[in-house]
């Protein structure tokens, strides 16, 4: 792909489009950034970067002139692919690609590519541990915070890149071709953005799209969609299997995620004893059953992460006292109602916030006792009410974080300081 002298249109101003606008800027093309919100919403350092750099910039909606005036749109995985301002650039026979396929276009070292449901950050995070551990130059990015765009030019080609892939930036892929897929598992989620639960593994599945032989696609077989995929995929398959393989030296939380890591690291010639030292030493991520405190004898637990259903079932089968659940967030179209023997196994009290609020309530309301606050101090506050020695509080959202934060991150962040400052 030839960037130098090019006009290229960046949708979407937030992290990835920050970081594509930065990688077409160092390629000498000319960038143009169209953001939906208004100027004072766009990050004033951005926008300064964008003076110093000869961009241009529209805020407060997308123009049709500005967007045909391009010779390449690059998408960010917030802007839905139907979105009017892409259907003007493909009426042009102007190319629409993701900030995921500009960056892989000059990515020089091979791509280990992890998609799914669930799981994606903690498997990416100890792929990358194994891999330094083993003395192999690593980036780790993608949806997992770090825009595979910021790193794709320090790469050299001995190194390896890892990377965290969702469904939405699979939808604007060409050309991607990762050396090692994975596709960890399959569960309703983001059923407001995708049409159907087809569509959606559709999605999925082009990870593999462009691999050939000389590749690698680790499948989960204890799903039946997924292990079904061996048969039309172009690379070498390696399955895992939790249900065969798991063994008692594994932690049940995270025997799926190492049984995947440790037929990764054999992909790449690297020995089981590497990810042994890895997986003895792993604290878990960021947000996902994260304990924060132990308060007056109980457990508060972050797994903000948690924005589907299956991610909420794996946080309360790993949970191991009775738990105060606090939910909610924005609705993804998500049926919630095969959590119902688990919620009544598990929780003594659910407590529901944000958009979805009344929709779980509905679901689990014959099962458990559900209480509605407005805030997730509010809820967090509740809950150290309703709390006995021994207990755990579990804010585990199954839902997204947009009607209240900007993003999960933020909303973890907001219940560890609300949880810190109990008293």
């Amino acid at each position: 792909m030839e960037i130098k002298g090019k006009s290229v249109t960046i949708i979407g101003a937030g992290r990835s489009g920050q970081a594509a606008a930065r990688l077409v800027a160092t390629l000498e093309g000319r960038v143009k950034v169209s953001e939906s919100v208004t100027l004072h919403q766009v990050d004033p350092s951005f926008q300064k970067w964008l003076q110093e750099n000869d961009g241009a910039l529209e805020s407060g909606g997308h123009t049709q002139v500005f967007i045909e005036e391009s010779d390449l749109v690059v998408v960010s995985p917030g802007v839905r692919r139907d979105a009017e301002c892409l259907r003007w650039a493909e009426a042009k026979g102007i190319p629409v690609i993701g900030e995921v396929e500009l960056a892989a276009q000059f990515c020089p070292c091979p791509i280990i590519a992890v998609t799914g449901s669930n799981g994606k950050t903690t498997v990416v995070t100890l792929i990358t541990a194994v891999l330094r551990l083993a003395g192999r130059a690593v980036h780790s990015c993608g949806n997992i915070g770090n825009p595979f765009s910021d790193y794709v030019l320090k790469a050299k080609k001995e190194d390896f890149v890892v990377l965290e892939v969702s469904s939405f930036q699979m939808e604007t892929v060409k050309e991607f071709r990762p050396h090692v897929g994975v596709l960890l598992n399959f569960s309703q989620n983001h059923l407001d953005r995708h049409a159907d639960l087809d569509e959606y593994f559709d999605m999925k599945k082009r990870i593999f799209a462009r691999q050939t032989e000389e590749d690698h696609a680790v499948l989960n077989k204890d799903d039946e969609r997924i292990r079904g995929l061996a048969d039309e995929l172009g690379a070498q398959v390696t399955f895992f299997s939790q249900k065969e393989e798991c063994g008692a030296a594994q932690t049940a939380a995270h025997n799926a995620n190492f049984l995947v890591v440790t037929r990764v690291a054999g992909l790449l010639g690297i020995g089981p004893d590497a990810c042994k030292e890895v997986f003895a030493q792993f604290q878990g991520v960021e947000h996902r059953l994260e304990k924060v405190r132990t308060f007056k004898g109980v457990d508060y637990i972050n797994d903000s992460k948690s924005t589907t259903g299956e991610s909420g079932r794996w946080a309360l089968n790993n949970v191991q006292r009775p738990a105060i659940m606090i939910c909610g967030g924005r609705d993804k179209n998500i049926d919630f109602s095969s959590l119902k023997e688990i919620v009544e196994k598990k929780v003594k009290r659910m407590i529901v916030i944000g958009e979805a609020r009344e929709k779980l309530k509905e679901t689990f309301q014959s099962v458990v006792e559900v209480e509605e606050c407005d805030q997730l101090k509010e809820a967090v506050q509740r809950s150290q009410q309703l709390v006995q020695d021994g207990d755990c509080v579990l804010f585990s959202p199954m839902c997204a974080s947009f009607d209240m934060f900007r993003n999960y991150e933020e909303r973890g962040r907001a219940f560890k300081k609300i949880v810190q400052q109990l008293n």
